[in-house]
Order: C-alpha cells, then structure tokens, then sequence
C-alpha cells in the first residue's frame, strides 16, 4: 500500500500536478470520536479526500459510516478530533460548497422534475436563468431530458434517484457526497450514474461515495476508507488495497487437468480456469515450479487479486449485511 506523508495525509498544501499550485485537501478528518453514551460510534478515525477524487466510504452496517457523514454534514459535533472541509470548521459557509445525497430520500411527488430541481436549487442560492440552463445540461447528460415536464410521481424509482442526484450537484458543489446513490437503478442508469461521478472528478470535484456495492466502488473509486465497529481497516488506494491482498491463490488454464500438487490446499474448477488455493506457507513461484514438474500444458499462470467484496469479507470477517 502507498505510504502517505503525514503532511499529505492530514492536509498540509499539496503540489497540484496539472498547474504546479498549492491546493488543500477538500476534506480532512483528524482523530475524530464520536459517542452514544457507551457505544462509540466513531474512534480515532483520520483520513483525507482530495480534489479530483472519487473516495469510497466501505464498511458493515453500524461500522461508523453515517456518523462520519453527519459530522462532515455539520448534523452533528465529534466528540474529540478535528473535521475540515475546505480548510474551514464545517458551519452554514461549507454547506454553500457542497451536495449531500442522503439515503433518506424524498421529492415532492405533484411538482414536475423541472418544478422540483427550480425550487430547491433556488434554496441553494442560485439564479433562475442559471438554473434553467444548468439543469436542461444535467437532465440531458442523464438521459432525463424527455421527462422535464412530467410529474414526479410518475417517474419510476430510478428515474427518480436520478433526479435527486441532479439536485445534489445543481448548484456546483466542490464536494459532493452520496449515500447509496445506485439503489434502484437498472443497469443503463447506473452506467449514467458512474459517467456523472467520473465527470464530477475529471472537473475537480471530490466526491464521497458510501456504499454496500462493492463492484461500483471497484469501478469508481480511486481511494477507499473501510470501516468497522467505528475505526479504520482499511485506507489507501484501491489497486493498493488489492495488490497487499493478493497471493492467497493462483488461476491457471490448461488443456489438460489440473492436477493436486504439493503447496495447494484447496482446487476449484470453473468453466474456464482452475484456482488453487494455496497453503500459508507456499508461494505462487513453489507452485508454478511443481505444476512444470508434472508436464502438463500451462497456457495461463497468474496470482488471483481479490475483489473488493472478498477482501472486505476477510478484513470484517463476515460482520455483513
């Protein structure tokens, strides 16, 4: 896993690598507790999110995460520790500067989508000409453009979520964080979805994204934050994360049977490869060097990285929804 700086990690200026300037973390979190009485929600907890980020919030349910959130979102105090978004203390002038997509969602179901994102963008401060002009932008790059006029209450529940994105980032947050914007999208939607956070990111935004879909955070995320019972597990980059995981076993194609060689504790075969599982004491290399010993045909050798979902349940060990 890359080692961060500690002036790095915990919001000292960095270089800017498109324009050589100074730029500041957009969210910094040091040592941050947060208590229930007994329960402690949050320990400890220190991580950054940068600009031109998608930052991936993991973890159980009651792990820490929606607290987190709410400390970011100024809807509660940390207990100890430190919260910055923007360089400033979270307050009235951080909300300006960003979206929030809560899983709580509701519109007004009688207002039409247009009618709907006017008026709360026009809560965010925003103009009616460039409200107009901005959402016809972001309703066409979702596909959403055909349904302007239509009530909510005749979209679908996806059709909806998207509308309830649109309204996250109406007004040209620096940060936006969402919680579990993929739930109930069909396919095509989600695919918009992700296109809208990789655009966000290639503007320079920072955006949080806290989910239970560990494929989407494989294909969005450029660092992850994997929490459990309130503390940190897991945080660095994703190909990082994946790469200190990986070697617990190897896929290998051939021809002809794969056979039990010594070193394996475990064959699977699937459609198109068999994964051996190693021992804790082998290594792929030991492994390799016994299947030649047998002289079978190898046309594939290759050490298996887990997916997100593998690694997170190894980490929490099955402590899962």
């Amino acid at each position: 896993m890359r080692v961060m700086k500690p002036e790095d990690r915990w919001g000292r200026a960095t270089p800017d690598d498109e324009r050589g300037r100074i730029r500041m973390s957009v969210v910094q979190v040091v040592d941050v507790g947060k208590n229930y009485g007994s329960k402690v929600a949050v320990s400890a907890l220190s991580f950054t999110v940068e600009p031109h980020e998608i930052f991936g919030l993991i973890g159980p349910n009651g792990a820490g995460k929606t607290t987190t959130i709410r400390m970011l979102m100024d809807i509660i105090q940390p207990d100890s520790g430190q919260v910055t978004i923007l360089g400033e203390k979270p307050g009235e002038a951080t909300k300006e500067k960003l979206g929030y997509l809560p899983e709580e969602r509701g519109l007004y179901k009688k207002l039409t989508v247009i009618e709907t994102i006017s008026y709360l963008a026009s809560l965010k401060g925003m103009d009616p000409r460039s409200i107009q002009a901005r959402a016809d932008a972001l309703l066409e790059q979702t596909g959403m453009l055909a349904n302007k006029k239509k009530r909510v209450e005749e979209l679908s529940k996806g059709m909806a979520q998207i509308i309830q994105l649109i309204v996250t980032i109406i007004h040209d947050p620096d940060l936006v964080v969402l919680d579990e914007p993929f739930t109930g999208l069909d396919p095509v939607n989600t695919e918009r979805v992700r296109q809208l956070l990789v655009d966000l990111r290639d503007q320079g935004k920072a955006v949080i994204l806290s989910t239970h879909q560990m494929n989407q955070v494989e294909a969005v995320c450029d660092r992850i934050l994997m929490v459990n019972d309130g503390r940190s597990v897991l945080y660095g980059a994703l190909d990082d994360i994946r790469s200190e995981h990986r070697g617990h076993a190897v896929l290998v194609k051939s021809d002809a049977e794969v056979p039990q060689v010594p070193g394996v504790a475990q064959r699977r075969v699937h459609k198109d490869h068999t994964e051996l599982i190693l021992e804790d004491a082998s290594t792929s290399q030991q492994v390799l060097e016994e299947l030649v010993k047998t002289g079978i045909p190898i046309d594939r050798f290759e050490v298996a990285t887990p997916s997100l979902n593998e690694i997170f349940l190894q980490v929490v060990g099955g402590n899962h929804e």
